[in-house]
């Protein structure tokens, strides 16, 4: 999943779609996610995710389709592990695979794992798609003009979105000078592999001091305590297709809670 917070650009009807439309949308589609115990439902919403991210693509092929499939594989690796983790803790329903004669494998636990994965899965992939194709300084300048929000605090949430891929491609960068000085990290063993990677933290953690430290500086010199709402020249419109694309937010959240009620 490396640098799946990295802005792509491309001219799809996901790209030209309004900054806050997009994030508004994500919010909804990731609360349909939680709400939602159906597992048709949850398969749908993950499907309509996978299907988003085909339109992201547009006539330039932006990799919006590629990364989202690397997203999903990400989370099937890590869903896996929950999985395990509920059926073998959860003790309630029927014993559907006994291993020992007090022990075993129930249904309930089995749901709650299943559960647990498409929802995590159905409310990730939105969020990786849609942050995927906003530009972050967009974002910015449309929570300062249209939300009222303060120019410090915009630039902080996005910049905290800026700097997970770059902490991301600087552990990488680490990770391989230490291979390339012999150190193996391709180890079977979880807790060795654990133990081999903490000690790098430390030095990422220095270029994270360095980075944020130039970063002030260099917010400082264009003005960073100076920035109102009237500083962007660039004014953002909403267009049919935003409020097309909130409708069907919308829309896919009131099936999510009618799904809820009628089929419990």
């Amino acid at each position: 999943m490396k640098g799946f917070l990295d802005y792509l650009q491309g001219n799809s009807i996901l790209h030209k779609i309004h900054p806050l439309t997009k994030l508004f949308v994500a919010a909804l589609l990731c609360a349909s996610a939680f709400v939602s115990s159906n597992f048709f439902f949850l398969a749908g919403l993950i499907l309509f995710d996978i299907m988003l991210s085909v339109i992201g693509e547009g006539k330039t092929h932006s990799g919006l389709f590629k990364r989202t499939l690397g997203v999903f594989k990400g989370l099937f690796k890590m869903s896996l592990f929950l999985f395990i983790l509920q059926v073998l803790l959860i003790r309630q329903g029927k014993v559907i695979i006994p291993i020992t004669s007090n022990y075993g494998i129930t249904d309930i636990a089995i749901r709650n794992g299943l559960l647990l994965v498409m929802r995590l899965t159905a409310a990730t992939l939105p969020l990786s798609v849609l942050i995927s194709v906003i530009n972050l300084n967009d974002l910015s300048n449309t929570l300062v003009q249209e939300l009222h929000v303060p120019y410090k605090y915009a630039f902080t949430l996005t910049s905290a979105i800026r700097f997970i891929p770059v902490f991301s491609s600087e552990m990488s960068g680490i990770m391989e000078s230490q291979k390339a000085r012999g150190v193996d990290f391709d180890v079977k063993n979880p807790f060795k592999k654990i133990g081999m990677i903490l000690p790098l933290c430390f030095p990422l953690l220095m270029g994270a001091v360095r980075k944020i430290e130039f970063t002030a500086k260099a917010a400082e010199l264009r003005g960073f305590y100076f920035r109102k709402r009237n500083s962007c020249s660039k004014r953002y419109r909403h267009h049919l297709c935003d409020f097309v694309f909130i409708l069907t937010g919308l829309a896919v959240l009131a099936l999510s809670i009618l799904l809820n009620i009628y089929l419990k």
